[in-house]
């Protein structure tokens, strides 16, 4: 190949990131609440001494093979004045989240979305920019029913894998310790987070008929799947409404099913007179 064709590929890779749905996964790591309580079991608090905050969270583009993670420690400057100023970290999630069109994680409609708002808030920062939320745990509850709901349980469940050991709270405490090995587990663990949240994603999305519509968001193809973008789409009959019929499709790669748009037209009937 010559300079002008890989400037060409290149061109076109370009163009085809910047005409697709931006998908973004994620999973938020917390530091527990510092409270005082006047004993062991089911006791109400009394004080918080410190409010938790996000240690790090895991993240991935959909369009990007990598798997990252933003951290603390990944702002030496600022961990070393304050270890417990998530500035940095909340700053880098809400950039993410305002970049995308959606965002996907597990139990995110009721965890990761509102510990981030809450983090934005704090630090003055406004709502990030809207987005479409795909929760695989409400996909789970809705269309299945597995023994657990839990994203380790349906990694297992569905042979995709399972989440890192963490080797339990006390990588938490050595995070918040500024132990660098606890640090070492932790980030392993957000990032193989991130990893299964995709995998088992991928396998409930056939499921999913609430999914986002792509089509509203790329510009690859006149006609693709809703679902994935794909545009290898087969022929499967037709959907009747009770006004209407129309073409259904089914997505060879992501096994989805979707119909098109238009109704195929409809003869009305001769009136004699």
């Amino acid at each position: 190949m010559t300079s002008n064709d890989y400037n060409l590929v290149y061109l076109q890779k370009v163009w085809y990131i910047n005409n697709m749905a931006k998908i973004l996964y994620f999973d938020i790591e917390t530091a527990p609440n510092l409270s005082y309580v006047w004993g062991q079991y089911e006791q109400n608090v009394i004080d918080h001494e410190r409010q938790w905050y996000i240690l790090c969270f895991g993240y991935r583009w959909e369009h990007q093979k990598k798997t990252s993670v933003c951290s603390l420690i990944d702002y030496k400057d600022a961990y070393a004045k304050d270890p417990e100023n998530d500035y940095h970290v909340v700053k880098k999630l809400w950039d993410l989240i305002s970049e995308a069109d959606i965002v996907i994680a597990h139990n995110g409609d009721k965890f990761d979305m509102r510990k981030a708002n809450a983090r934005f808030v704090y630090h003055g920062l406004g709502p990030a920019s809207p987005v479409k939320s795909v929760d695989t745990l409400k996909v789970a509850r809705r269309y299945f029913m597995f023994n657990s709901n839990k994203l380790n349980e349906l990694g297992t469940y569905l042979g995709v894998g399972q989440k890192e050991s963490t080797g339990g709270f006390e990588t938490w405490a050595g995070c918040m310790r500024g132990d660098i090995k606890a640090w070492k587990t932790m980030i392993k663990y957000a990032k193989q987070d991130v990893v299964l949240l995709r995998d088992v994603y991928l396998q409930l999305r056939p499921w999913m008929t609430n999914h986002p519509n792509l089509n509203v968001y790329d510009a690859v193809s006149d006609h693709s799947c809703p679902t994935c973008g794909s545009i290898n789409l087969q022929r499967r009959g037709y959907k009747y409404t009770k006004v209407a019929s129309y073409q259904q499709w089914q997505c060879n790669d992501c096994r989805s099913w979707s119909r098109s748009r238009l109704a195929n037209k409809i003869e009305k009937p001769t009136i004699v007179p």
